[in-house]
């Protein structure tokens, strides 16, 4: 009996032990979105791009390891700040043919893995939700360094692309040109550069 409560001791405080260093040394960044951007671009009438933005977003990464090879990610994004310079199209892209931000306000992105390529470059895998549809996407990461503010704040850099098909998504909306193109096209060019801060 004294040698099982002596072994659930020792377990015990192995446990704790890990759970202790785990903290110690698991680090929490989040997005400044001062000094971030998140963009996307689609193709108009086959013959051009209308870029676009969303101003208000918020996203945090965990991580054990200097390099963030293990860096868990999660990202969230208020539809409504959506911004491609013109009110009517914004207005638009907020309605059902496309967001319906007023029922699905919120864009959503958790990481499943982030794994480095070579050099500064990685691959980052994870769910994205819009409109309620979650699926699969995969994202090329450029790691531009980590550095110190003037204000001492530790920061780290990273640009981020990639591409979704929107009907994926629910966001169907089409019209055709009188070549019979699409007015807007299928494919969604995205792009992020964020700067995180670390946590104090």
């Amino acid at each position: 009996m004294k040698s099982f409560a002596f072994k659930m001791l020792c377990l015990t405080a192995m446990l704790l032990d890990s759970i202790s260093t785990f903290s110690q040394t698991s680090k929490l960044w989040k997005v400044d979105n001062v000094h971030s951007s998140v963009k996307f671009s689609v193709t108009h009438l086959v013959i051009s791009e209308v870029e676009g933005s969303f101003k208000v977003y918020n996203g945090s990464l965990s991580t054990t390891k200097d390099d963030f090879s293990d860096a868990v990610i999660n990202f969230s994004i208020d539809v409504n700040s959506i911004n491609t310079d013109n009110d009517m199209r914004d207005g638009h892209l907020k309605g059902d043919d496309f967001f319906n931000a007023a029922a699905y306000p919120t864009m959503t992105f958790v990481s499943t893995s982030f794994k480095k390529k070579e050099g500064n470059k990685y691959v980052l895998t994870g769910n994205l939700t819009i409109r309620n549809v979650t699926k699969k996407i995969i994202f090329d990461v450029k790691y531009g360094g980590t550095g110190k503010d003037g204000y001492g704040n530790t920061k780290a850099g990273f640009k981020v692309t990639g591409s979704i098909n929107r009907f994926d998504y629910g966001l169907k909306w089409n019209a055709l040109t009188e070549a019979g193109g699409a007015t807007v096209g299928a494919e969604v060019s995205l792009s992020a550069n964020l700067e995180f801060a670390l946590s104090k």
